[in-house]
């Protein structure tokens, strides 16, 4: 984990050892390539990742900083991981302490795409708190919030670019209305009953305000905590209680968890499957590996959206 104090520490260190190392890089690199390196955006994950190709195209070089597939609850910043933040000319996070390991580090150097999410739209953790639930990409209104604060941000460094960004932005938020809509289609298949969502870990909490849906997660928004077994045990009343035909692993969190919930459910008579394994779980916390199927948000939506409601409709 980063510390402030560390930083301020090695930072004049730091920028002394990469200006000799850009000043000999000058001297051996050709004009166009030390124009082309000057482009370089980093990002914290792969939803960052996929905005910002999908508005910059190739005018940028992006680095990503935690892997598709790794957890950003967890995620400890390596020593590989300084170049990425040092060096870029822009560094986009998403803020809301998703990436609380690192959230020193990052708004030491960087800009949050949710800075200015109205506070009325953010889902809190509990009443009396002052923890936010940082998974606000189910919610459409607001992804299209951080779509167009990554365009500002890439405006304002690579100005140069100006139409393009605007021009692919716009582009990109037709194509998300269009997602919502066929969101609105899929969802209006289940009966409010069916709405019932039991994942491990709580990402899902925007997803059911958008559609209707109730979600119960005996882990909690982090995927850091410890499931208890009163959660567990309250849990496995709860599917049977309300007749859960299905309950569904994400792709970040531990499935022993909800292997535990089908053994409870089933000790008591009752029947459920558990959602998940290769190509059949949910994606919470990152999209898919590039090049692989879900790896972008438009389709990894549309994947989790068809997998709830093939599962729950009775």
């Amino acid at each position: 984990m980063f510390i402030k104090t560390k930083f301020l520490f090695i930072r004049p260190i730091i920028v002394l050892l990469l200006l000799f190392t850009c000043a000999l890089r000058s001297t051996t690199l050709p004009i166009k390539a030390q124009e082309e390196s000057l482009l370089k955006v980093t990002v914290t994950t792969s939803f960052l990742e996929d905005i910002v190709r999908r508005i910059a195209e190739d005018t940028v070089d992006i680095s990503l900083i935690i892997p598709a597939g790794g957890d950003p609850h967890l995620y400890n910043a390596s020593a590989r991981d300084l170049p990425k933040i040092l060096e870029a000319d822009l560094l986009l996070y998403h803020g809301l302490n998703f990436e609380a390991q690192m959230a020193t580090a990052l708004e030491d150097y960087g800009f949050s795409v949710t800075d200015n999410f109205p506070k009325e739209q953010l889902i809190f953790v509990a009443e009396d708190s002052n923890e936010i639930d940082p998974h606000y990409w189910f919610n459409l209104d607001l992804y299209k919030q951080s779509v167009i604060a990554a365009r500002d941000h890439l405006m304002n460094t690579f100005p140069e670019h100006a139409d393009l960004y605007t021009r692919n932005t716009a582009e990109y938020i037709s194509e998300l209305d269009a997602l919502g809509e066929w969101i609105d289609e899929q969802i209006a298949l289940l009966a409010v009953d069916e709405r019932i969502l039991v994942t491990p870990h709580d990402a899902f909490e925007y997803f059911a305000q958008m559609n209707n849906f109730t979600v119960y997660a005996p882990q909690g928004i982090s995927t850091e905590a410890e499931v208890s077994n009163e959660a567990i045990i309250q849990t496995v009343e709860f599917i049977i209680e309300h007749q859960i035909p299905a309950i569904f692993l994400d792709t970040t969190s531990n499935p022993q968890a909800m292997e535990k919930l089908q053994e409870g459910v089933s000790q008591l008579g009752g029947e459920v499957i558990v959602v998940g394994g290769e190509d059949n779980a949910l994606y919470s916390d990152s999209l898919a590996a590039s090049g692989q199927a879900n790896d972008n948000y438009i389709d990894m939506y549309k994947h989790n959206v068809s997998l709830i409601v093939k599962h729950l409709t009775k």
